[in-house]
């Protein structure tokens, strides 16, 4: 695939930093109403105890006639607006696990349909400390208490839903990835320049049916008037154990250094508080997030726990070659995740990859 032609996105409204949304709050943080948190908790009584997975409550089933507006401009605002969006006030305090899982997978109908994060095909996820080393291959940061460096997932939009926070640490950030390309252009145009280029990244032994172990793609793509970007550090380095994979070039290292300096300055980047009952919802495509290393608590019913959610968004931009030669599309068309040979999508309600920690059965206190 050609090198694309250095581009210009300034008019996007992708294109923001982080002290003007901080300024601006009304422009992507919503305290939930009280009508909008009945419409939940009707949702709830119909399928709050249901025991089947959760993969079986379909868009149908959970019309919110209240919230249900709130979340139709949301998604129009992921997806062609600034791409980032908070939630605060769903009452977790008050849910089983089986209902604070409901209620997100519900909000998550609204804005797209759940797709696998994982090989085992894991269409929710738990993101805490399963004291997993991140050095290792297979780990994923997220299992883990280690900071985390701007990345993005493989889906079109990614949610966290805090049940609970850490002792200390633990907190979110995000970033324009269109921003941190216009000052690369604008001062360093010889690293934007191989950021435009492939790089190549580990699959991490999450490795779908006739794919190598790794795969190739740049962080910057220019397409159909609008930039993608696509970014995990960690998966291009830990690439470096197979030997058909070329050498990270001294060029390649100066690029991410500055990359990670931009996306971790405070002029571009935007700090945000996780409480619980907080929804995080960012556009994949246009923005870069990370967490800062935490202190859990002792007690196991205290510790740091989000639920997660990939998001494939129909009807969302045209996805560029590079994405799908990566990700494969669901059959609406949109990012398909992570998957393995013969995973079936489904929704665990504890996490379940091993380590330390099982999931309480209530979340109040």
């Amino acid at each position: 695939m050609p090198t694309p032609q250095l581009q210009r996105f300034d008019r996007s409204p992708a294109n923001w930093k982080g002290p003007q949304l901080a300024a601006s709050p009304e422009r992507w943080i919503h305290d939930l109403t009280t009508g909008e948190i009945a419409d939940i908790d009707a949702l709830l009584a119909r399928h709050g105890r249901r025991e089947d997975d959760l993969t079986s409550i379909t868009r149908g089933e959970v019309e919110m006639p209240t919230l249900g507006p709130l979340l139709a401009r949301i998604r129009r605002e992921l997806l062609d607006g600034c791409g980032i969006a908070l939630i605060r006030g769903l009452p977790v305090d008050r849910y089983a696990m089986r209902e604070a899982a409901t209620a997100f997978w519900a909000i998550g109908l609204h804005l797209g349909e759940p797709v696998s994060q994982n090989a085992k095909g894991h269409a929710l996820g738990h993101v805490r400390d399963l004291g997993f080393d991140i050095t290792k291959p297979s780990a994923r940061g997220y299992q883990t208490a280690e900071r985390l460096s701007y990345h993005t997932d493989s889906s079109d939009v990614v949610g966290l839903l805090s049940l609970r926070t850490a002792k200390s640490g633990g907190l979110s950030s995000a970033v324009s990835s269109t921003a941190i390309y216009h000052v690369l252009l604008d001062r360093h145009p010889d690293l934007l320049a191989v950021l435009l280029e492939p790089t190549w990244r580990d699959r991490r032994d999450e490795i779908p049916d006739g794919a190598e172990p790794w795969y190739r793609l740049p962080v910057f793509m220019p397409h159909q008037g609008r930039l993608f970007a696509h970014y995990v550090r960690s998966a291009i380095h830990k690439a470096q154990r197979f030997p058909a994979v070329p050498r990270i070039t001294p060029a390649q290292v100066a690029a991410f250094d500055k990359l990670d300096e931009l996306a971790a300055s405070p002029q571009l980047r935007l700090d945000m508080e996780f409480r619980p009952g907080d929804i995080q919802l960012l556009c994949n495509h246009w923005t870069f997030h990370s967490r800062t290393r935490f202190e859990d608590w002792p007690e196991p019913e205290r510790r740091r726990h989000l639920l997660r959610l990939w998001l494939g968004c129909p009807g969302g931009p045209e996805i560029p070659e590079w994405l799908i030669a990566h990700q494969g599309l669901t059959p609406s068309g949109r990012p398909a995740g992570i998957h393995g040979p013969g995973c079936k999508l489904n929704a665990p309600l504890e996490a379940v990859d091993g380590g330390a920690g099982a999931t309480s059965k209530r979340l109040g206190r």
